[in-house]
């Protein structure tokens, strides 16, 4: 199995992952074969990537550590939120706390937490797909750092509805394609007060919840907002759902610019170091990310193309790899597989398209 282009894809090859529309239905099943006829009814629904399954990623198996019903259920769940919600009514804490309960559960059960966020993103369906991912990472980051089940708990519920202050943001502004104007800019950041509003007010949401919603855009050194407090006085669960947001935005595609890869994403968020985020939680945060995931192509400083195998969690930069051009692009009749970690020799100049 691997992930490729919707306009790369080869007619003829399997879907390996079912697609969903945006409201949860599915729209193509895993197992049928591409046709040229899906690529625009894809398209409409603002998905450029699947997963397939062809002669060279045979037995290559992706999968995330939380099922895909879970997520699917989640995603539902905070798009009622943010499509339902009016000042005049609440939403069900209980209900969240429920979904918030099971990505821990699966999380926790896992042998080898390696996130590879496997999921086929919607660019129209950002925002709800965006907090489930947020949430996610956030949760694993805190297991590595050792919370305990109650804090794991409220950081859950604070990640997955860090960016409900959203609510109260014009739409014409949020949505806006082009370049915020520095009026719009500044009504933009007030989600996050809106936000602390929203989760305080609600009885059976927990202060620390209702921090991570205000603090996760202030940055350790102080730049960012709405307080501009620094180093420890922002809270600690916020500091983690920071990071995690900013990678989850920069490896997904928006309508303004394209994605970034995790590789790049983390070199990014490596190189800020403590001036943006706290460097200990940057460190827990970045040993549970495969820089280059399971499915991908990458390029070799030997010029050969090859596709990710399989995770190395103890050297992230040097997975095992499936070797399948040569150097002149040439498709190599038998593809075969390559451990990084054990060829100083061959190394990952970036990642590529095959």
């Amino acid at each position: 199995m691997r992930k490729v282009q919707v306009d790369k894809a080869q007619p003829g090859s399997i879907l390996a992952k079912s697609i969903f529309t945006a409201d949860g239905r599915e729209l193509l099943s895993a197992g049928i074969e591409v046709r040229p006829a899906f690529f625009k009814k894809l398209k409409e629904h603002g998905i450029n990537e699947i997963y397939i399954e062809d002669d060279i990623s045979n037995n290559i198996q992706i999968s995330d550590v939380v099922k895909d019903q879970t997520r699917q259920e989640a995603k539902e769940l905070v798009k009622n939120i943010m499509n339902n919600y009016t000042l005049a009514s609440s939403f069900n804490s209980e209900r969240v706390k429920g979904i918030i309960d099971n990505i821990l559960k699966e999380l926790l059960e896992s042998d080898e937490i390696i996130i590879n966020l496997s999921d086929i993103k919607s660019v129209d369906d950002y925002t709800f797909e965006h907090s489930v991912n947020v949430c996610m990472l956030s949760l694993i980051t805190g297991i590595g750092l050792g919370f305990d089940l109650p804090k794991l708990k409220d950081l859950g519920v604070g990640a997955i509805l860090h960016d409900i202050g959203k609510l109260r943001i014009p739409e014409e502004i949020l949505k806006k394609p082009s370049q915020l104007t520095v009026d719009e800019f500044e009504e933009i950041k007030k989600h996050t007060v809106y936000g602390y509003e929203i989760l305080k007010n609600n009885h059976k949401v927990s202060m620390m919840s209702a921090f991570i919603a205000f603090g996760h855009h202030e940055r350790y050194d102080g730049s960012g907002y709405p307080l501009q407090i620094k180093g420890d006085s922002i809270h600690q669960c916020a500091r983690i759902v920071a990071i995690a947001d900013v990678y989850d935005a920069l490896t997904s595609d928006r309508v303004y610019r394209k994605k970034l890869r995790p590789h790049e994403v983390v070199e990014y968020i490596t190189s800020l170091g403590s001036n943006h985020f706290d460097q200990k939680i940057v460190e827990s945060f970045i040993k549970y990310i495969a820089i280059y995931p399971k499915g991908t192509g990458v390029l070799l400083n030997t010029k050969e193309k090859a596709l990710v195998v399989k995770n190395n969690k103890k050297i992230p930069t040097r997975p095992v790899v499936r070797v399948v051009y040569t150097p002149t692009g040439e498709k190599i009749s038998e593809p075969y597989d390559v451990d990084l970690a054990s060829q100083n020799s061959i190394y990952i100049l970036d990642a590529c398209e095959l």
